[in-house]
């Protein structure tokens, strides 16, 4: 793939100049979603809930349809049926809540007779789902907190908090689409969130240290304008790299979501999501965010100092009136 070059725009491409139109669209965004989570909420997968699947295991592929009729005839209808294994010669349903033993025996001496196999068949409970519930979230905190403290260590506190809030970002933008979608959230969903983590702090670090380095070569920063010209400095000279990256790894994460199956679809749209959220939060939310905390504490050092030179010069006033 030929790699994208945008030397030729470095004088025309500003940044800084339209981060509060990024800052305004991903609140809009963001406020939306979380209204949709509220009200709609995530299609929570068994995973997360009290239920059973059984694997309907042939020897010969089998078609959705055929399954459903199966499970039709004996009675119960599952709450989802995928197609599972290399030819599509495992039917796998899903039922939310618990069957009890007859029922589930029920099922397998069935689909024994029709096809020749006992189906296997796992069930979470109740206290199952909301431990694995609990222990996605802790994960997903831990990762981030370490993130944070490593960013803090390496660089300075300004940019791990630049970095979190960019995470969180890129976090809720992927649970508002699967709000929106309404596609099931389980476990490989998880394991796609804590990839996106990884690969979103990559990107920004790249564009952090771009940003110490060339801070390191200005003789003196005074204020916003000397940040901005910086930092918009910095991101067109990561743009080409973010860029490109991103494109590759979205291509390989596309073929797994066309190509990869029912299985892979939860995890492989996590990813697609998610890269192109952790690219746009590195460039237009991360720096731009850094952007602002660095002139309030530019600001701040300056106020200091000014009411410390103040305060020297009362206290030399004082001693000159006091002097005899």
């Amino acid at each position: 793939m030929k790699s994208v070059n945008f030397k030729h725009w470095n004088t025309k491409i500003d940044f800084v100049k339209h981060r509060k139109k990024f800052f305004i669209a991903s609140t809009s965004f963001i406020l939306v979603g979380i209204i949709l989570l509220m009200t709609v909420g995530l299609n929570l997968g068994i995973d997360f809930r009290s239920g059973t699947t059984i694997d309907i295991l042939a020897d010969e592929p089998v078609t959705e349809e055929e399954v459903m009729s199966e499970f039709e005839a004996v009675g119960y209808i599952p709450d989802d049926l995928t197609l599972a294994g290399d030819a599509n010669e495992i039917g796998r349903a899903q039922f939310i809540g618990d069957l009890d033993q007859a029922e589930t025996l029920e099922i397998q001496d069935h689909f024994a007779e029709v096809y020749g196999n006992v189906p296997t068949v796992s069930t979470v409970t109740p206290i199952v789902g909301e431990e694995l519930a609990r222990n996605a979230v802790i994960s997903v905190l831990i990762a981030s907190f370490g993130i944070i403290l490593y960013v803090t260590f390496r660089f300075e506190l300004l940019y791990g908090i630049s970095a979190i809030v960019a995470l969180f970002h890129d976090a809720l933008l992927i649970l508002i689409v699967f709000s929106i979608l309404q596609m099931e959230v389980n476990i490989p969903f998880i394991a796609a969130v804590l990839t996106i983590v990884g690969y979103s702090i990559n990107d920004t670090i790249v564009t952090f240290d771009r940003i110490r380095e060339n801070m390191s070569y200005e003789k003196k920063i005074k204020g916003f304008e000397d940040v901005a010209r910086v930092v918009n400095k910095s991101l067109i000279q990561t743009l080409a790299r973010s860029i490109n990256t991103v494109l590759t790894v979205v291509f390989a994460a596309g073929a797994l979501l066309i190509f990869g199956g029912e299985g892979l679809r939860t995890f492989s749209l996590a990813l697609v999501v998610g890269l192109v959220a952790g690219t746009y939060s590195s460039l237009f939310i991360a720096a731009q965010v850094f952007l602002e905390l660095k002139t309030r504490q530019i600001k701040k050092l300056e106020e200091k100092r000014i009411k410390e030179l103040q305060e020297q010069e009362e206290q030399a006033q004082k001693a000159e009136t006091t002097s005899p």
